[in-house]
């Protein structure tokens, strides 16, 4: 059988050698740098658009000391622990969906590293992959959004970076939901259906946005002059298990709460499991809220009622402001982004 012959695609050379230009001046082109008389990039253009040129990675480096890349650092241990049992990641999802995408926009690659949450060595992760990728920009994810060290050896490299589902810094660029305003909400919208006695399980110490929800429903609480059993407040780590945990720990009790806000859809999944297997119903008996509004909720039984955290949102407006930094340090902006209260069939009215 006779060999095919693969059709080669153009290349960067392949254009300058039709225009009479040295490679170098095309890459100035794809660059869009200065430098260029109108008339020689507009032959440039034509030829790229005749050809079907597609600029690869390198030859648009040529033309500056710009990377043309994106890295966004993730929590490694849980990350992990949650690809090894096989329960996904729809977090990491969501943030890599909303950050390609306006990286795909701007014909910029997005990579995705995962960093030790131990500070000295994340701090020597994140200074290896400077070193070799050389990225335009860094989004820093929770917990890393908080660990100012990593924070100090961006801007001392020279490197923007933006933390998203964070609070405001002095430094770099600060996309972020409203933790707290978001747990008011969620227990706002408890008491409004008549709860008041409302548990709240947390999630893990090491993120900041557990703090803030926390804060929020105590707040929400104390303005509605609802007191807190001591037992009502369960630790949690954000994992499945954890959930389980916290919600034995409230529903084996002789005063259980008639409602629980879970600080992430897994948790929550768990209190409905535990219900489940002690014949509560929800919500007939307990309502349910929670955190993230992963695809997960709307398949949940009964589906889920949570707040809609806009992770992709966030990493979206992460990658637009890092890419139109071009490499250089921006300005410190804060930008935050809306949370929505999604309402479905696992909070309902107190019946007690």
């Amino acid at each position: 059988m006779a060999d095919i012959e693969k059709k080669k695609s153009p290349t960067l050379k392949d254009v300058a050698a039709v225009c009479g230009v040295s490679y170098q001046t095309v890459s100035r082109v794809i660059n869009n740098a200065p430098n260029v008389k109108a008339e020689v990039r507009q032959r440039i253009e034509a030829a790229i658009e005749e050809l079907g040129y597609a600029p690869n990675l390198a030859a648009r480096r040529m033309g500056g000391n710009r990377s043309y890349l994106i890295i966004a650092i993730n929590d490694r241990a849980r990350t992990l622990d949650n690809w090894k049992v096989g329960r996904g990641n729809d977090w990491v999802d969501q943030m890599l969906y909303g950050a390609m995408m306006e990286c795909e926009e701007h014909d910029y690659r997005m990579l995705f590293e995962l960093v030790d949450t131990e500070s000295s060595m994340a701090t020597k992760q994140l200074e290896r992959a400077l070193s070799s990728l050389k990225p335009d920009g860094v989004i820093l994810t929770p917990p890393h959004n908080e660990n100012q060290e990593l924070a100090n050896l961006l801007t001392k490299n020279g490197t923007p970076f933006a933390r998203i589902g964070s609070s405001r810094h002095d430094d770099g660029i600060n996309v972020m939901m409203d933790d707290k305003a978001a747990a008011v909400t969620a227990t706002d919208h408890l008491i409004a259906l008549g709860h008041e006695k409302i548990a709240f399980i947390s999630g893990s110490p090491e993120y900041l946005a557990s703090k803030l929800r926390l804060e929020g429903y105590r707040e929400a609480m104390a303005k509605a002059d609802l007191s807190i059993d001591a037992a009502w407040e369960q630790p949690g780590d954000f994992s499945f298990d954890s959930g389980m945990t916290g919600a034995r720990s409230l529903l084996d009790t002789s005063n259980p709460p008639s409602a629980i806000i879970a600080s992430n859809d897994e948790m929550a999944f768990a209190v409905l499991h535990v219900a489940n297997g002690k014949n509560i119903e929800v919500p007939g008996q307990l309502s349910v809220i929670s955190f993230e509004d992963t695809p997960g909720a709307r398949f949940s039984v009964p589906p889920l009622t949570a707040i809609r955290q806009p992770t992709a949102a966030m990493s979206e407006r992460a990658a637009r402001e890092l890419i139109a930094a071009k490499g250089n340090l921006p300005a410190v902006t804060d930008h935050v982004v809306e949370f929505q209260l999604i309402i479905r069939e696992t909070t309902g009215h107190f019946n007690g």
